[in-house]
């Protein structure tokens, strides 16, 4: 796919611009990072080496400490060369596989600590059927399960982050390339354009909120004996006035709908006349 972008690299600024913070910086994250490998690669290696560790929680464990090694990585050893060398240029390519590794590790931590908190019930709730229920296959299923929704999450920021046009100012905000920044720095072709979109998100997020927020109000909060008619009233929003809402924001403000309607009253006033 062709890209638009004139900008071939970015500058990262980076934390700070004084020297002297600098390499107290570098020092201080350096010895992080070095924390971090050690700390993580002992809990992996042991859970590999030691076959009595060889359980589902240290097979979830050990993916979460490698998650770790590998998303430090990708930001961390970037921002130490930009303490000692400026500017921090990064090419485009550079820039979104930064970004795409840093949102897929990201988001498979994410799911994986839910998966770990899934381990724990069943182990807690259910002990007599721990060993079958997350069996070796199980376990595999979840962590590939896992691996697999954050890559293919991240492969969609950075898919569409390589569609947007670049034509102004590369300095990047940050230490490492992340999506709101980027964001920031892209050209948005017309007015119209951004118009629609936030018209769309905004219909989007309104119909969200409605739908939301009294479910939220109505089930977290707790009920005493005058909230039975704010509650009544509140359910009135999402059963009711909700499902009458979407239609006008996902189907009659939508324009390849409009003329689908046009045309299927059209057919119907030809076959009645005819």
């Amino acid at each position: 796919m062709e890209n638009q972008t004139e900008v071939h690299e970015f500058v990262l600024i980076g934390l700070t611009k004084d020297h002297q913070k600098q390499h107290i910086l570098f020092i201080f994250f350096l010895l992080i990072y070095i924390a971090s490998l050690l700390g993580n690669g002992t809990i992996l290696a042991v859970a590999v080496a030691e076959p009595r560790l060889h359980t589902p929680m240290y097979f979830f464990l050990g993916n979460l400490s490698w998650l770790d090694i590998c998303s430090c990585t990708v930001t961390v050893p970037k921002m130490l060369s930009g303490f000692l060398r400026e500017p921090q240029a990064i090419s485009f390519i550079g820039c979104l596989t930064q970004l795409h590794f840093f949102h897929f590790l990201g988001s498979s931590e994410g799911i994986l600590l839910g998966v770990m908190a899934l381990d724990r019930c069943v182990a807690i709730c259910k002990p007599l059927r721990y060993p079958v229920i997350m069996n070796k296959w199980a376990c595999l299923l979840l962590v590939g399960a896992t691996w697999a929704a954050g890559f293919f999450h991240a492969l969609m920021h950075t898919v569409l982050t390589s569609h947007l046009w670049f034509c102004g100012p590369n300095h990047v905000q940050h230490f490492f390339c992340d999506l709101k920044p980027l964001l920031k720095l892209a050209c948005i072709q017309s007015w119209e354009s951004r118009r629609k979109a936030f018209s769309t998100c905004a219909s989007h997020l309104t119909v969200v909120a409605l739908l939301y927020v009294p479910v939220l109000s109505n089930y977290m909060l707790a009920s005493t004996g005058e909230s039975a008619e704010r509650e009544m009233i509140i359910t009135i929003l999402y059963s009711a006035i909700t499902p009458v809402l979407n239609p006008l924001i996902y189907t009659l403000r939508n324009q390849e709908v409009k003329s689908a309607l046009k045309k299927m009253l059209t057919r119907k006033q030809m076959s009645g006349r005819t």
